[in-house]
C-alpha cells in the first residue's frame, strides 16, 4: 500500500546545481568565525546546494557540548548573506521552529531522537502549521519503519509539502564498521511505500568515520537516493563535535568528483531490450522459486500431521542443525552470500515451525467466553 503524503518535487524547493544535490556545514556552528570561513569555502566549490549547521545538539550525556544555541542563528544569517547558500538547522522543539524561522533559516529538519518521539514530532508539527518551508526527516534511531512514517505523516498533515526523509543508519547492538547500520532495506522500503518523496542519504552519521564517507555516498546514489548531507569544516581535527565523520571544504569536492553519478532509467532502446530480456528470466525464475517454496511448504504440512499422530515435538535442533550446515555449504558452492543463505532458511524454517504448530494445536484453541481479562 502506497503513502498518501501531499508532497511537491525536490526542485521546487531546493536548487540542485551540479548533481548530486549536496547539503553540507559543520556539524555544530562553535564560532562565528568558523562557520563564516566554512560557507564560504562551501559556495566556492559551487558544488552545495545548502549550508547545513547544528545549533542545537542533542547529546548522549549531560555536559557534553549542546551546541552555541540562538546565538548561532545569526551567524547562519550572516553566512547565508554573505554567500548567498540557503540555510538548513535542525529543530527538535517548537521553540526552536519558531527561532529559526524568525532568523530566516530556509530548511529545518527533525532529529533522529526526534522522529522517535511521536509527541515530539507532533509539537514541531504543531509549530509548522501554515508555514511554506521544506523539511526533512531523518530516520529513528532504533530500525522502526513506522515510526518514521508516522513522523513525515504528522509533518505533511500539518500542511508542509516541501518534505524529504533524510536516510542516517540506525542503530545496532552489533558491532561493524559503521557507527549507525545503513540497514538500506527499510531506506528502500520507505522508497517503495512514497515513490515520490526524496530520500537524502547521511553518509557521515553512518559512516562516523571520513574515510568511509566515499563508500556509503557512492552506495546511495545507486540506490536512487536524491541527494547526500555531508558534514564539513574548515578544520576538521579541532572540531567540538563529531571531529572524525567531518572533512574540509577541499576533501568534500575531491569526494564528490570521485563519485559515479547513474540514472534510474536509459532511452538506449538496445539497452532497454537487454534489461527488458534479463528481467523476463527472473520473472520466470521468481515464479519457479515461488512454486517449490509452496510445495515444500505442502510436505512440511505433512510432517506436521505425522508429528501429531505420533506425539513428535515441532522442534528438533538437530535436524535444524543439519539443514543449516548443508544448505550453506551448497549454496556457498554456488557463490550465495552465508548471510543470505542463513536469512533465506530462518525464514522458511519459521514459517514451517509455524505452519507445524497451527497443526498441533488445531482444535485446541480456547473459546472467547473463557477468555478472562487479568
Amino acid at each position: 500500500m502506497k503513502l498518501n503524503l501531499n508532497i511537491q518535487p525536490l526542485e521546487s524547493w531546493i536548487k540542485t546545481g551540479k548533481e548530486p544535490l549536496l547539503i553540507a556545514g559543520p556539524c555544530s556552528a562553535e564560532t562565528e568565525d568558523q562557520l563564516v570561513a566554512t560557507a564560504h569555502l562551501l559556495a566556492k566549490t559551487g558544488r552545495v546546494s545548502a549550508l547545513r549547521a547544528g545549533i542545537w545538539k542533542p547529546r548522549t550525556r549531560p555536559g557534553e557540548f549542546e551546541g552555541i544555541g540562538s546565538i548561532g542563528l545569526e551567524w547562519l544569517k550572516r553566512a547565508k548573506e554573505e554567500t548567498s547558500l540557503p540555510t538548513a538547522v535542525e529543530v527538535a522543539t517548537a521553540k526552536h521552529v519558531e527561532e529559526a524561522l524568525k532568523a530566516g533559516v530556509d530548511i529545518l529538519w527533525v532529529g533522529a531522537r526526534s522522529t522517535a518521539n511521536p509527541f515530539t514530532v507532533q509539537e514541531i508539527a504543531d509549530a509548522l502549521k501554515g508555514v511554506d518551508i521544506p523539511v526533512m526527516v531523518k530516520n529513528p534511531v532504533n530500525p522502526d519503519l513506522t515510526l518514521w512514517i508516522g513522523a513525515l505523516e504528522r509533518i505533511n498533515n500539518a500542511g508542509i509539502t516541501k518534505l524529504a526523509a533524510i536516510h542516517r543508519g540506525f542503530s545496532s547492538y552489533e558491532k561493524s564498521a559503521f557507527r549507525n547500520e545503513p540497514m538500506w532495506d527499510l531506506a528502500i522500503s520507505l522508497k517503495t511505500l512514497a515513490p515520490e518523496l526524496p530520500i537524502i542519504n547521511d553518509p557521515s552519521h553512518i559512516t562516523g568515520n571520513r574515510d568511509l564517507i566515499p563508500y556509503i555516498a557512492q552506495k546511495a546514489l545507486d540506490m536512487d537516493m536524491q541527494g547526500l548531507m555531508i558534514e564539513s569544516h574548515i578544520d576538521p581535527s579541532i572540531a567540538w563535535t563529531d571531529a572524525k565523520q567531518q572533512v574540509t571544504p577541499a576533501a568534500l569536492v575531491e569526494l564528490i568528483d570521485n563519485l559515479t553519478l547513474r540514472k534510474p532509467e536509459v532511452r538506449n532502446v538496445e539497452v532497454n531490450d537487454k534489461l527488458h530480456e534479463l528481467r523476463n528470466q527472473i520473472d520466470k525464475i521468481d515464479d519457479l522459486v515461488i512454486q517449490k517454496i509452496a510445495e515444500r511448504m505442502q510436505i512440511v504440512e505433512k510432517i506436521g500431521n505425522y508429528k501429531k499422530d505420533n506425539n513428535i515435538t515441532i522442534l528438533q535442533v538437530s535436524r535444524w542443525d543439519e539443514i543449516l550446515h548443508k544448505r550453506t555449504s551448497y549454496a556457498k558452492a554456488l557463490k550465495l552470500s552465508t548471510e543470505f543463505t542463513e536469512k533465506l532458511l530462518e525464514l522458511m524454517h519459521s514459517e514451517s515451525i509455524r505452519k507445524q504448530t497451527e497443526i498441533m494445536n488445531a482444535g485446541q484453541e480456547v473459546p472467547a467466553e473463557k477468555l478472562t481479562h487479568a
